[in-house]
């Protein structure tokens, strides 16, 4: 019986991607999350856009700094621009792990006009001269290939930079870059 579980267990999680080179998600609980001051929109799955930005903050290296750099940006979003929740859907840390802000489910306040049909996952740290780090890197990939496996993610999803849908230099010139590379990028929205 046990052999059986397992075995099933090593199949599921092969066909999720989360054995060996995939993401660790923070939860909300782990890292303190405040709930919404009201209750989120839904968004319609899967979503065609996913959006990269910077935090334009201070980079973060250890789960004890990400987690306190992704509870001010919350509380800046909720105090300073009467945002209902943190703006993203997703955070990424210069420790490899992935934040969950939105989450998958939740419509995001990050990409106006984009935040009913994206995900919008947030660099923790400020990327115009420096690219991040290769764990950073790799754990915003693993979400969205992660989203585009659990449905989340349109599989013929468009790949964007902040910068391309709103006046904004995030997510920093060398980010931005950096995901010109990336599979699904596009020029035009």
């Amino acid at each position: 019986m046990y052999l059986e579980f397992f075995d099933q267990y090593i199949l599921f999680s092969l066909f999720l991607g989360v054995i060996g080179s995939s993401v660790r998600f923070v939860e909300r609980n782990e890292w303190g999350a405040q709930p919404p001051s009201e209750p989120l929109k839904k968004l319609t799955l899967p979503v065609p856009y996913v959006i990269i930005s910077h935090t334009a903050t201070d980079f973060c290296t250890t789960q004890s700094e990400c987690t306190f750099r992704v509870r001010f940006a919350q509380t800046f979003h909720i105090e300073s621009r009467n945002w209902s929740d943190i703006a993203y859907n997703f955070l990424v840390g210069g420790d490899g792990l992935a934040y969950v802000g939105r989450s998958w489910d939740h419509v995001g306040a990050h990409s106006f006009n984009y935040n009913i049909k994206s995900i919008g996952i947030s660099f923790i740290g400020t990327f115009n001269t420096v690219v991040p780090p290769k764990v950073q890197l790799h754990a915003a990939q693993k979400i969205i290939e992660l989203g585009v496996k659990a449905g989340k993610i349109a599989s013929n999803y468009k790949l964007l930079g902040h910068r391309q849908i709103s006046q904004t230099l995030s997510p920093g010139d060398a980010l931005y870059n950096e995901i010109k590379k990336w599979p699904h990028w596009s020029p035009q929205p």
